[in-house]
């Protein structure tokens, strides 16, 4: 058979385990917390594909896989953008057919961006949301047909940020909480950090990232409770990261930084570091040795 061919059959046999959205669903239904009145318009920007800016109303796409393949494992996923804009294609739904195609659910999250028009402390804004993604994954783990114990996360870049903060500021849920939701646990059961920002060091951070999250203004104090290599405790989820080399935007000291403090608190951790890659990758669809990370990532989901 030829390779053309192959490639082909190969397409389609994938395809077949991928699903269409199957659920938009804001994150709260009535009042949205540490928000106030604002005329902030949401926005595509055509010059990122798939990107948007001024998100003030959260919510999750929800992408099932055909249930015969089904790990019942289940992804929140955190785009990337610097924190002025959610990379909602290229760190989102392709992230999220891609998980599909393995047998995992994915969750798109749209999380607020800290703002201080529309935000009362903007710096909790984005944390807020993404927990909120967790509970409400197993909140909806019978509908969903997932395991509630294997619910993960993964961010992009700045969203690389957001997934390892979920990751060391968690709590077991509000057990007293009139909102359901608010009842089950926040800490995910492993996290993948691609080319994330991981700390607020002025000499490795993303500064961008830094000032939209923190201000122009932070406290020592603020500034390590996000550098999250310092959050880093023993009951940390398990951690898969990536990171490029050459990265120009986030440096790769923010992936070793996270993997040593992981290591030291004897936190299972994966790491991989590509001579080349830069930064903004994705799937890395068009060099096999860059998109070589998402097979790594599968054998590790598998070993769980």
């Amino acid at each position: 058979m030829k390779l053309k061919n192959i490639f082909l059959l190969t397409i389609v046999f994938n395809c077949s385990f991928l699903s269409a959205q199957d659920y938009k669903l804001k994150l709260y239904e009535k009042s949205i917390p540490n928000s106030k009145a604002n005329s902030i318009v949401e926005k595509l920007e055509t010059k990122y594909e798939g990107a948007v800016s001024g998100v003030t109303i959260p919510e999750i796409s929800v992408y099932l896989p055909t249930s015969k393949f089904s790990t019942g494992q289940a992804v929140v996923i955190c785009p990337g953008g610097g924190y002025w804009i959610e990379s909602m294609k290229l760190e989102g739904t392709d992230i999220a057919q891609y998980l599909n195609s393995i047998g995992v659910a994915a969750i798109v999250l749209k999380y607020r961006l800290p703002m201080p028009e529309s935000c009362i402390e903007q710096y909790k804004v984005p944390l807020m949301d993404a927990q909120r993604a967790v509970r409400m994954v197993r909140s909806n783990a019978v509908k969903w047909k997932i395991n509630p114990n294997k619910v993960g996360i993964i961010g992009f870049s700045a969203g690389g940020h957001l997934a390892a903060t979920v990751a060391t500021h968690f709590d077991e849920g509000n057990k007293t909480s009139i909102d359901t939701i608010e009842k089950y646990s926040s800490r995910p059961d492993f996290m993948a950090l691609i080319y994330p920002v991981i700390s607020m060091a002025d000499s490795i951070t993303h500064k961008g990232s830094k000032r939209l999250l923190l201000g122009n203004s932070a406290s020592p104090e603020l500034v390590n409770l996000f550098s999250n290599e310092l959050q880093v405790k023993e009951n940390t989820p398990p951690a898969f990261i990536v990171h490029a080399n050459d990265d120009s935007v986030v440096p790769v000291e923010n992936a070793i930084l996270m993997y040593e403090a992981l290591h030291k608190k004897k936190v299972p951790c994966e790491i991989h570091i590509l001579s080349k890659g830069e930064h903004g990758f994705g799937l890395g669809a068009n060099d096999d040795k860059v998109n070589n990370w998402t097979v790594q990532f599968r054998n590790w989901l598998k070993s769980l």
